[in-house]
């Protein structure tokens, strides 16, 4: 290693030793990427609201009972 690249490594390697190894932060940067995607999750929500209330699913009609089908055809209701 040439003096100048020794240098420098000591001088990084003493700014490595000034920072709390204990304390880690995201800092400002993590901070805007987290309230992007709360922002973003917040307009997916947002538009699922209003694309599912336009979804209209037709009901199927209620099967006729045994019964029902004897009064349609004009005959008496059995017991």
């Amino acid at each position: 290693m040439s003096a100048s690249a020794s240098l420098a490594m000591t001088h990084l390697v003493s700014l490595a030793k000034e920072i709390d190894e204990d304390k880690v932060t995201p800092g400002v940067l993590g901070f805007i990427v987290f309230a992007v995607m709360a922002v973003a999750v917040w307009a997916l929500m947002k538009s699922m609201n209003r694309h599912m209330g336009r979804v209209d699913f037709p009901e199927p009609e209620a099967p006729a009972t045994d019964s029902e089908d004897a009064l349609a055809k004009g005959g008496k209701k059995q017991a």
